[in-house]
């Protein structure tokens, strides 16, 4: 089985230059290499930020360029969309409540896709309710193989001006709903950082899939929010996906992208309110 992952669209960010937009070109370029590609697709998860503001527009947009699209698509929720537009926007999409939660089994597989959005903020959120919903899916489960997918990613990568505090309590809340089942869980894959990254949660392998809006500028020195010191923040790397396999027993996941890039943003005064903001959020 084959489960592309495409996340971080942000369709909408200049929504001006519809339909030449910069992210729309990235996305479409992204969906025609899947198109094309030797294989066929089982899955397309899409691991939030499909828009830049939420709206109905982008939207539109996005589901339109995936009406040709041979396979299921299972939308999550990210800090740049909208719960009720997305459901709009996907009306066969199950979910938990007032949550994005919801899990599909297919070949052996439990695909777990997990809402970590809260309006107004630009980390993750796990509150309790999810937390008790996943622990029951997991219970609920008996040990058999799954993979968790989620916008944000629960870990502390050094990128600090897009990192969590290590200590936030949705981490925790997280944490302990997948407490004793590590072993089902094959992997847990994110988005939101805008870069590839490899890692482990509690024990459990975790990739960051890379946008397909421009990514962040990979610099890992300290950021203060009161400096601004004219670092990249944001480059024209070229647009990714994911592509996990999955034979039955193993979870394999390979990236793709091509092309060049340039810095597209700075950490300049314009932008240092945003760095400050989302550093605020972690006191």
């Amino acid at each position: 089985m084959l489960i592309a992952q495409i996340t971080d669209i942000h369709v909408g960010f200049d929504p001006d230059a519809h339909p030449e937009e910069l992210n729309v070109v990235r996305f479409a370029a992204v969906l025609d290499r899947l198109r094309k590609a030797p294989h066929k697709l089982d899955l397309l998860v899409l691991s939030g930020d499909l828009t830049d503001h939420g709206d109905s527009r982008s939207f539109d947009t996005v589901t339109s360029m995936l009406s040709d699209i041979d396979c299921p698509v299972l939308p999550l929720v990210g800090n740049h969309d909208d719960r009720h537009a997305l459901r709009k926007a996907f009306p066969g999409t199950p979910d938990h409540g007032e949550f994005v939660n919801y899990a599909v089994e297919q070949q052996g597989l439990r695909i777990i896709c997990l809402d970590t959005f809260e309006p107004g903020r630009h980390g993750g959120a796990f509150c309790t309710s999810r937390r008790d919903w996943l622990r029951r899916e997991l219970e609920d489960g008996h040990g058999r193989p799954c993979v968790i997918f989620m916008h944000h990613p629960p870990i502390v990568t050094g990128i600090d001006w897009m990192d969590p505090a290590p200590d936030e309590q949705w981490i925790q809340n997280f944490a302990d709903s997948i407490s004793g089942h590590e072993a089902a869980i094959r992997a847990i894959h994110c988005g939101h950082l805008h870069r590839r990254v490899s890692a482990c949660f509690r024990g459990i392998p975790l990739g960051i899939t890379p946008s397909v809006a421009p990514l962040v500028a990979l610099d890992l020195r300290p950021v203060d929010e009161n400096t601004a010191d004219n670092r990249p923040l944001i480059t024209t790397e070229p647009a990714s996906y994911a592509l996990h396999y999955w034979d039955g027993e193993s979870l394999v996941t390979h990236y793709e992208s091509c092309g060049d890039w340039d810095v597209l943003a700075h950490y300049t005064e314009q932008l240092k309110p945003m760095v400050h903001e989302m550093k605020a959020e972690r006191r």
